[in-house]
């Protein structure tokens, strides 16, 4: 009897043990299958242009790797502030992502968001970057910065560049470099390169600023590559100088990578990163970099979130010297 009763409460706590254990394997086993549906990867930028072009190539290959469909949606316009935006709302499950482009850091110092930077996303891993330039229509009579500054200073306001909108970095490195210069031009906000650069073709802006979307037309002689914004010249054009080394102490690098929703569960997170930082060993998408002449940028889940906590405050000093920091 005494034997019988006492097996009785052992029954009892071995199923209560057994259902503890597997109430705290759940969320593990939950996300053992991530992921089990399409995840989408939003790039706030037109189809066509060269952000565009290096999503779809990592989308490819991380569709690869995890054996599941990564699929992009562009979101163009708003200075690339439409992916963000969307986060605020989407479940932090990993099945939506977006590019972030470095405008998250500058542009809520400048005009109401709809996220924080530092409390709405979760950043995953940063891959790359961009090389930015300005470029003019090879039948322009500007053949070089000093001939742009001349014809600044001769007609205030009346030469044209175009960008990728207001508060993005071929936007405010140009007005940086403007600003060194003693000069006012009139800038062209475009939703993207593609767009930007149909407008400069077609003689609707003198001049525009962005990524290397513009490679082919400087390489096919259609355009000319004034000057490019990086701390060193690139490789592709190694004869065109930097705003750095012409005296106007202007360079901008700008890394860029993946985010999630905020309350990402951290096994989820490392499956997303580990899966995008395999594209960096992937020849077709290195050749996509190589192609707009972009360099491997890696960060971890760790090293971009401090890098997002240090490149914030930083921006707002220079929004506030260019004199776009939006009222208290």
């Amino acid at each position: 009897m005494s034997s019988s009763s006492s097996s009785v409460p052992r029954r009892q706590v071995l199923q209560a043990g057994l259902a503890g254990a597997a109430s705290i394997a759940l969320p593990a086993l939950a996300q053992s299958n991530f992921p089990s549906r399409p995840i989408k990867l939003i790039c706030p930028w037109p189809a066509g242009g060269s952000t565009d072009a290096i999503m779809r190539s990592l989308a490819e290959s991380a569709s690869r790797i995890m054996n599941n469909p990564v699929i992009i949606e562009n979101k163009g316009g708003a200075g690339g502030m439409l992916g963000p935006n969307e986060l605020v709302s989407a479940k932090p499950d990993g099945y939506t992502l977006t590019q972030l482009p470095i405008g998250i850091f500058r542009i809520p110092h400048m005009q109401k968001t709809q996220f924080d930077p530092l409390i709405d996303i979760t950043y995953v891993i940063c891959l790359t970057g961009y090389t930015y330039g300005i470029v003019v229509r090879s039948d322009s009579p500007i053949k070089s910065i000093k001939d742009l500054v001349a014809y600044a200073k001769a007609k205030p306001g009346e030469f044209t560049f175009g960008s990728t909108g207001n508060g993005t970095t071929p936007h405010l490195a140009v007005e940086e470099f403007a600003l060194k210069a003693g000069i006012k031009l009139q800038h062209v906000p475009f939703k993207g390169n593609a767009e930007g650069m149909q407008a400069l073709l077609g003689g609707h802006v003198m001049s525009h600023s962005d990524a290397t979307g513009w490679g082919q037309h400087v390489d096919a002689g259609t355009c000319r590559l004034l000057a490019t914004y990086g701390t060193k010249r690139t490789k592709r054009w190694p004869a065109v100088p930097t705003l750095n080394e012409l005296g106007y102490d202007t360079a901008s690098d700008s890394p860029f990578g993946i985010g999630a929703p905020k309350g990402m569960d951290p096994a989820v997170t490392r499956k997303l990163h580990d899966a995008f930082k395999a594209t960096l060993e992937d020849p077709k998408v290195l050749a996509s970099f190589e192609k707009f002449d972009q360099p491997v940028i890696y960060m971890n889940t760790e090293e971009y979130t401090k890098y997002a906590r240090e490149t914030f405050p930083k921006e707002r000093k220079l929004i506030e010297q260019l004199g776009y920091l939006k009222p208290a």
